[in-house]
């Protein structure tokens, strides 16, 4: 299990000074990040071999929201591989009480090659694989209600700034185009993410909100209607 702590800040909370659902999953992405950077399967060791992780799905369980100036612990560990499958949790906690808790679907790419790559031995030896979370294990495949009330959202030109250092759309890029395009509850209990296909830079996505009782479901389309990303905000 790999941890660390540190402190909401300004930038990572809303209006009534909570943190932010992409300022979660970018603490969640972060702390990946350097567990695999120093367990030594990190990009250094990625990038020769033209290997990339991508998030496939997220589901996240908010049980008390963070909020500015709180110290926390993050924390993530493996808890299974299966051919080019990574399953990972999350978790913000506080002290000993949890405050969010997260699953999450990642598929190991050949880059150059855009198709999956088994995962490699020194992932499977250096990654201590744990015991998973106690929480909700929804299935992956995020559909729209039939009895939703359909909103269209302003579209977004994917530019620049929504890309990360593999040179796509990063994950929780997709989530802040989501959350900025609507007006979304702020008491969020639970999110999932299904990632469909990838938005390139110069794309233009064109945001929908369906909703349906507390469920707000998010997609973000291309011009024909197909999905890149698929998000579901129950309150």
């Amino acid at each position: 299990m790999y941890t660390y702590d540190f402190r909401v800040g300004f930038s990572s909370s809303d209006k009534d000074k909570l943190m932010t659902i992409p300022a979660i999953i970018d603490a969640f992405q972060d702390c990946s990040c350097f567990q695999s950077d120093d367990l030594g399967v990190g990009f250094d060791y990625l990038k020769p071999l033209d290997l990339v992780w991508i998030i496939n799905y997220w589901e996240v369980e908010i049980l008390k929201s963070p909020q500015y100036g709180q110290t926390l612990t993050v924390g993530t560990f493996p808890y299974d591989f299966r051919g080019f499958f990574g399953y990972r949790n999350f978790f913000l906690k506080d002290g000993d009480e949890y405050l969010v808790k997260a699953n999450s679907l990642w598929v190991l790419m050949d880059w150059k090659n855009m198709r999956p790559a088994k995962v490699t031995e020194k992932m499977t030896d250096n990654y201590i694989k744990e015991p998973k979370l106690d929480m909700t294990y929804s299935p992956r495949k995020i559909t729209i209600p039939g009895d939703s009330k359909r909103i269209e959202g302003e579209p977004v030109v994917i530019t620049g700034h929504h890309l990360d250092s593999n040179g796509h759309v990063n994950n929780g890029q997709y989530i802040k185009i989501a959350t900025g395009s609507f007006d979304i509850s702020d008491s969020i209990l639970r999110l999932r993410a299904e990632y469909r296909v990838q938005a390139h830079l110069g794309d233009t996505v064109f945001p929908i909100l369906y909703v349906s009782g507390d469920t707000n479901t998010i997609s973000l389309n291309d011009g024909d209607g197909n999905a890149y990303c698929v998000m579901e905000f129950i309150g």
